[in-house]
């Protein structure tokens, strides 16, 4: 007797309504994870947050659209990551709303389904959601960006010109891999008769000067800052192992495809019992052109970004693992047949759910487990709340002041920088990272200077001591852990800065 579950029907009858339960559900468990379990923002995107706050119109992080809409974010929470986790999350759900419709103009509603949720697997372990910047706002305008390139390639819609254009320029706006992703895009664009049609027409300069308009204000910073040039070359002698790092990057985007090749393996008629009808999910066929434009956007991104990373000598691909694997789940599913039969769909469900929750849940074991075992810290652990209030109060009680700035140890001082009085972030060791604050300001308006204490003395490392001249450390602070473990004290050593003119 065939038996069909509830999934499969939604899949067959309500395909949108699954896809938005999928991605909404997948929404809120990565808002609720760093909401109960992160005492400070993973990566660098404490760093982002503090850029974004002087509104810089470019920097050495690159463009700066992702940067502004962190602080809009930030600020509009009331000065608390809770908007930027919000942000990061409605940039994953438009970005798989968006693939979903571009997988539906391919391979009908039922199947686009599918590609989905095999992306979803994917994005789960190889690219990281929850740090919103750059690569999760590229993610975005790419697949925007892809929508409308195979509307004007593919179903010849001329209007799409003006939305395309829109996305180009924003996404020069968002990413340092943007002048590349493009050019793919004109590739694809140049080996198909549909697409050297459509450049003939004059809507391509139009197009053109949409974008100029738009990423013009960096395209200025660039070269006032005299930053548009490569990376050194490497030497003959360094090649071999340039293309063995490429191979290794390479390598990472086939694992996190790994849930993939599971589920497939799974679903294959060679595991299947003898005697089971599977349910079968449908879609038209699919026409060549559509074939090779899925294809060439599966490959041709991570190739192109792992020969360029391992090249000039980068450890991760450019242009972010959620930009080149945005397409691989829909490059499955147009490989595979017109009539895709679904057996075990028990298993493939729990299989499938595993892949999604299992980053959630290791991070939670790691949070408990790691401070016994490893010894050694968990960025996310650190107390990034008690120590902005403590260090700006402290401040204010002995200037009667608002604390302007922080300075000192890079990850220390860009937490403290989340605080609600938001100080500027000075990286005192590099200034030229941050233009908006210099030494001779940072004297002039005060502040505090942090870094990580070696002693009960809180004597400041000697680099610190040397930038600051006089220098006067106090008393060491010492923050608790949320699970204290084997992890040694968190001791952080710390100065006031006192205002040259009060």
């Amino acid at each position: 007797m065939r038996f069909t579950s509830l999934v499969v029907e939604l899949i067959r009858a309500r395909p949108r309504l699954v896809v938005w339960l999928v991605i909404l559900v997948q929404a809120a468990l990565w808002f609720v994870v760093p909401l109960l379990l992160y005492r400070a923002p993973p990566g660098a995107l404490a760093t982002v947050v503090a850029f974004g706050r002087e509104y810089q119109v470019g920097t050495d992080l690159g463009p700066p659209l992702s940067f502004w809409l962190a602080d809009i974010a930030f600020r509009l929470a009331g000065n608390h990551m809770l908007g930027v986790y919000i942000l990061a999350q409605l940039c994953a759900v438009a970005t798989f709303w968006i693939l979903y419709v571009l997988s539906r103009a391919i391979l009908g509603g039922q199947q686009a389904v599918l590609a989905v949720l095999l992306t979803m697997t994917v994005l789960a372990f190889g690219a990281d959601g929850l740090e919103f910047g750059p690569d999760v706002l590229a993610r975005l305008i790419w697949a925007l960006l892809l929508l409308h390139s195979w509307q004007l390639i593919g179903q010849n819609r001329g209007k799409a010109w003006f939305a395309w254009s829109i996305d180009a320029g924003l996404l020069l706006l968002t990413t340092s891999s943007a002048a590349w992703l493009l050019l793919l895009v004109v590739v694809f664009a140049l080996a198909t008769m549909r697409g050297r049609r459509m450049l003939k027409s004059i809507d391509p300069l139009f197009a053109l000067l949409v974008i100029v308009v738009l990423a013009l204000p960096y395209l200025m910073w660039l070269m006032r800052a005299d930053a548009i040039a490569l990376p050194a070359l490497p030497s003959l002698a360094d090649l071999g192992d340039r293309a063995f790092g490429s191979a290794q990057i390479f390598g990472g985007l086939a694992l996190a495809c790994s849930g993939i090749l599971l589920l497939v393996i799974l679903n294959s008629r060679w595991i299947a019992r003898p005697s089971e009808e599977a349910p079968v999910i449908f879609r038209p066929p699919v026409q060549d052109l559509a074939r090779r434009f899925v294809y060439f956007f599966a490959l041709a991104p991570a190739l192109a970004g792992s020969l360029l990373a391992g090249l000039f000598g980068r450890e991760e691909v450019v242009a972010g693992s959620g930009v080149v694997l945005l397409m691989s789940g829909l490059a499955v599913m147009v490989a595979a047949d017109d009539l895709v039969p679904l057996h075990r769909q028990r298993l493939l469900r729990s299989v499938w759910a595993a892949a999604i929750v299992a980053p959630a849940v290791a991070i939670a074991v790691m949070i408990v487990v790691w401070p016994w075992i490893g010894g050694s810290e968990m960025a996310i652990t650190l107390p990034a709340s008690a120590m902005g209030r403590f260090f700006d109060d402290n401040f204010e009680r002995r200037t009667n002041h608002p604390m302007p700035a922080v300075a000192g140890d890079p990850q220390l001082a860009s937490l403290v920088a989340l605080d609600t009085s938001r100080p500027h972030l000075y990286l005192d060791a590099t200034p030229q990272r941050s233009p908006w604050f210099d030494a001779a300001k940072f004297r002039e308006k005060g502040g505090v200077v942090v870094w990580r204490a070696a002693d009960t003395a809180g004597t400041p490392p000697a680099d610190i001591a040397q930038r600051f001249p006089g220098l006067v450390p106090e008393v060491p602070r010492i923050f608790d852990w949320p699970v204290a473990g084997r992890q040694s004290v968190l001791r952080i050593g710390w100065a006031i800065v006192r205002p040259a003119n009060p």
